[in-house]
């Protein structure tokens, strides 16, 4: 809003005033002056915003891949890549990975997130790109080494594909479809999902994420270069299978609780 008095007329002496009247005369006086007034102030205040609006707009939104680490929080990451809608339309994007709780996220957690920002990290543009082949070493080496040059979607297909090749270095068997049934009918794909009315909740450690293990199993049976986050995905999944490999032979001969 203007400052009063900033578009005001200089007062004019009565007796030019008078002068004036006189001589065009008299009723066609200030009726055009105020209108014309009003209008000039008005259209300045009006453009620039205008053209504010038209560079936001253009601005084209640009997707990478973030990681969670301890002390994020939705709105914080939101806030730092200027993503369009804020911490809800994160939230939105990435409703799969996060699960009902939108104020809880855990470190490892991989999102989404949708920036205007040109200056977005370099390292997310990189891992977006397709990886070099790599000279093969000798051995476990070069299975590190290809599985760590590979990108995952944020996704439970990624989750499974990231599970199985972590899966194939250690030694651990299981197929992607023995992974996603089991998947399917302990969480149903939601890697937030938590037990609290079975026998192991009344004993205090609910089963949690994507397979449903318990914390004393998923610390026994977590696998080495995963994170130690029970609900991180990819985690998750490869304690799990590794959990079933040593009970059952394999997480394919999963078929019912266990």
């Amino acid at each position: 809003m203007a400052a009063r008095g900033k578009h005001r007329r200089p007062r004019t002496n009565p007796l030019t005033r008078g002068i004036v009247a006189a001589g065009t005369g008299g009723a066609a006086l200030t009726l055009p002056l105020l209108g014309a007034t009003h209008a000039s102030a008005a259209e300045p205040q009006s453009a620039p915003a205008a053209a504010q609006s038209v560079r936001q707009a253009a601005q084209p939104a640009k997707s990478l891949t973030y990681t969670v680490v301890k002390g994020d929080s939705l709105a914080r990451i939101a806030d730092k890549y200027d993503v369009s809608g804020g911490w809800k339309q994160l939230y939105k994007d990435n409703r799969a990975a996060v699960g009902d709780n939108p104020k809880l996220i855990h470190p490892g957690l991989k999102l989404t997130v949708k920036t205007t920002k040109t200056d977005a990290k370099k390292t997310a543009t990189k891992s977006s790109a397709p990886a070099k082949p790599a000279a093969k070493p000798a051995g476990g080496v070069a299975q590190a080494t290809q599985a760590s040059a590979k990108t995952y979607a944020n996704n439970l297909d990624g989750w499974i594909r990231e599970s199985l090749d972590i899966m194939a270095q250690k030694g651990i068997p299981g197929s992607y479809d023995g992974i996603y049934r089991n998947v399917m009918r302990e969480s149903s794909g939601n890697p937030q999902a938590i037990n609290n009315w079975d026998s192991n909740a009344v004993a205090g450690t609910p089963s949690k994420g994507l397979l449903q293990t318990i914390d004393p199993t998923f610390q026994a049976y977590h696998v080495d270069g995963t994170s130690w986050d029970p609900y991180d995905p990819v985690a998750n999944i490869t304690a799990a299978c590794n959990y079933a490999a040593d009970r059952y032979g394999s997480i394919d001969n999963v078929n019912g609780p266990y």
